[in-house]
């Protein structure tokens, strides 16, 4: 039996296809399967080279040596939040053009739900990963000792080694306050939630920079944290028109928080947004388009973050490593509670 194997003719590789056109395995898995960009001239040396060598490999064979199965894993602790749902949809988008899979696990904030849904993807031989945090605070890394590639989305990862993607909430907080400016507002506040935030902290700096260089201070002196509810954004808007009356302007850091401002502005008699502008964050449309007035705010992009995701995942599929953080932007939708009428 030794002597037979030992005599049985080898089936070309993609290493071999590799070798003989000159170029590495991640470029001619993409030259094979016509994705990435890769030069024509090099595309057509490595057919060439395939075909010279007879390469034949069968459909399976082919997304194994590719780095491709079809399917992708993705991990998520927020599985009914509305943060999650755009990027899922960004990111099957994307899938979609290439014809993967998404298998979707909910790990609920469990560590040990985590390790089990990690270990049953990677089970089922997916090609890659995405981990969607619930927030945009730093999340554990899953390691550096996973067979695929992970692309962290939303909230990034805590090793720089890892690729994360998020919203640039310190660029989101300058739209706000840059938007609040040229509308004339010159006493403006910001209501946001809960201090331990990242998300928070950094839309406040924004804000913050972006008085500073205009000549303005916050009324009240710094941004007001709280919660990420109506309720506060009642609560803090009654104490702000008590302390502060002259108030033309106010960020809020979501747009529960924003709804719960326009109903203290709308009881007290004062016009939105002619007397008092309101904006929030999220551009979360079951509230923005619903509230009296429209509420002017701030989208936060989710479903190119999960395209974008999507598409650092092939390319980590493909070979091209990628680490660190990257903040993508995000874009100001402008509604009634804002714009003055001209």
């Amino acid at each position: 039996m030794d002597e037979v194997d030992e005599g049985r003719v080898r089936n070309p590789t993609l290493k071999d296809v590799a070798a003989l056109s000159g170029v590495s395995i991640a470029t001619a898995s993409k030259a094979l399967n016509n994705r990435g960009q890769v030069h024509p001239d090099t595309r057509t040396r490595v057919l060439e080279a395939a075909h010279k060598i007879k390469f034949r490999p069968n459909p399976m064979a082919q997304g194994l040596l590719a780095g491709q199965t079809g399917t992708v894993g993705m991990l998520t602790d927020d599985l009914i939040g509305r943060f999650s749902i755009p990027i899922l949809t960004g990111a099957e988008d994307a899938f979609g053009t290439g014809r993967m899979s998404v298998f979707l696990c909910d790990a609920r904030g469990d560590s040990i739900r985590l390790q089990y849904h990690l270990q049953a993807l990677l089970g089922r031989r997916v090609d890659g990963l995405i981990a969607l945090g619930a927030n945009t605070d730093p999340r554990r890394s899953l390691g550096r000792d996973l067979p695929v590639p992970v692309v962290y989305v939303y909230g990034p990862s805590d090793d720089p080694r890892d690729l994360s993607l998020v919203p640039d909430n310190v660029g989101a907080g300058v739209l706000a306050a840059q938007h609040l400016i040229s509308t004339g507002r010159r006493r403006i506040a910001h209501v946001t939630g809960e201090r331990g935030y990242v998300a928070a902290r950094d839309r406040a700096a924004g804000i913050s920079e972006t008085l500073l260089a205009a000549g303005l201070d916050l009324v009240a002196g710094d941004a007001i944290y709280g919660s990420w509810s109506e309720s506060w954004g009642r609560t803090s808007t009654l104490a702000l028109l008590d302390q502060h009356p002259d108030l033309d302007g106010i960020i809020c850091g979501n747009d529960q928080i924003a709804r719960g401002a326009l109903d203290i502005l709308r009881e007290k008699g004062i016009n939105v947004p002619v007397d008092v502008a309101v904006m929030g964050f999220d551009n979360w449309e079951t509230l923005t388009t619903e509230s009296r007035p429209q509420l002017t705010s701030v989208d936060m992009n989710l479903e190119e973050l999960g395209r974008q995701a999507a598409q650092r995942l092939f390319a980590a599929i493909d070979g091209e490593e990628q680490s660190g953080i990257e903040s993508l932007p995000c874009r100001l939708v402008v509604r009634a509670s804002t714009a003055l009428e001209s």
